[in-house]
C-alpha cells in the first residue's frame, strides 16, 4: 500500500509542476507566457528531483512504468508488487493533469490553438515520423535508465545526491533530445494526461491526438529493457 501511495503522491506532484510550468509559459494570460523551452527543461527536471527527495526510501521514485518494468525484469523490484506502481503512477499522472486544468483554466478558456492546450498534458513530434519518433522515445529513455543504474557506480556518494544526478539526467535529455518527440521518456507522464485532456471539458480543445499516443507508451518500455540488459551484460568488476 505504501508503494501505491507513494507513487501516487509523487506522480502527481511530478505532473502537476510539469504539466504547469508548460501551461505557465505558453497559455495567453498566464504572467510567465513567453518564458520559453529553458525554463519548461529546467522545470521538469525539478518535478522530478521535489517527489524524488520525498518518496524515494519508500517506493524507489520510480514515478514511471518503463522504470518499473525495467528494474521488475532485472530482478530489482518484484513483478507481484509492479501493480502498485503501475495503479500509483498511471492514476498520478492522470489527477495531476487534471489539478493543472483547474488551476489553469481561465487561461486554457484564453487559448485559442488547440495543439497548444494538448501540449500541455500530451507530447508531440515536431517533426511526424512513427520510426523516428519512435527510436526517439526509446534512446532518451535507454540514457535515462541507463544513467540512473549507472549512479549505483559513484562511490560513496552521500545521501541525496543521487537524486541530484536524475535531474541533471532529465534535464539533459531534455535539452539534448526534448526537441524530437517533447520527451515524453515515461508513460504514465503521457498517457496519464492525454485521459485527462481527452475526458475533461476543456473549451476547444480539439483531438487527443490518439494515433500517436502509443508511441510515449512503447518507445520508453523498449528504451528501459534495453538499458538494463546491456548495463547488467557490463563486467563492471
Amino acid at each position: 500500500m505504501l508503494i501505491f501511495i507513494a507513487e501516487f503522491i509523487g506522480t502527481m506532484m511530478l505532473i502537476l509542476l510539469g504539466d504547469g510550468v508548460v501551461a505557465n509559459v505558453t497559455l495567453n494570460k498566464s504572467g510567465m507566457k513567453g518564458a520559453g523551452s529553458i525554463q519548461i527543461t529546467f522545470a521538469w527536471g525539478l518535478a522530478v528531483l521535489v517527489p524524488a527527495f520525498i518518496f524515494g526510501a519508500a517506493s524507489g521514485a520510480h514515478f514511471n512504468p518503463a522504470l518499473t518494468i525495467a528494474l521488475a525484469l532485472e530482478g530489482s523490484v518484484a513483478w507481484s508488487v509492479v501493480p502498485y506502481y503501475f495503479a500509483g503512477e498511471f492514476l498520478g499522472a492522470f489527477v495531476g493533469a487534471c489539478l493543472v486544468y483547474v488551476l489553469f483554466k481561465g487561461q486554457f478558456d484564453a487559448t485559442d490553438d488547440p495543439g497548444t492546450k494538448l501540449g500541455c498534458f500530451s507530447t508531440s513530434p515536431s517533426v511526424p515520423n512513427v520510426g523516428l519518433n519512435l527510436l526517439s522515445e526509446a534512446v532518451g529513455t535507454f540514457v535515462l535508465v541507463f544513467a540512473i543504474k549507472g549512479i549505483g557506480q559513484v562511490q560513496g556518494i552521500a545521501g541525496g545526491v543521487d537524486k541530484l544526478f536524475v535531474f541533471a539526467i532529465i534535464v539533459s535529455i531534455g535539452m539534448s533530445l526534448g526537441g524530437l518527440t517533447g520527451y515524453a521518456i515515461n508513460p504514465a507522464r503521457d498517457l496519464g494526461p492525454r485521459i485527462a485532456h481527452a475526458v475533461l471539458p476543456i473549451k476547444g480543445k480539439g483531438d487527443s491526438n490518439w494515433g500517436y499516443a502509443w508511441i510515449p507508451v512503447v518507445g520508453p518500455i523498449i528504451g528501459g529493457i534495453v538499458a538494463v540488459l546491456l548495463y547488467n551484460a557490463i563486467p563492471w568488476a
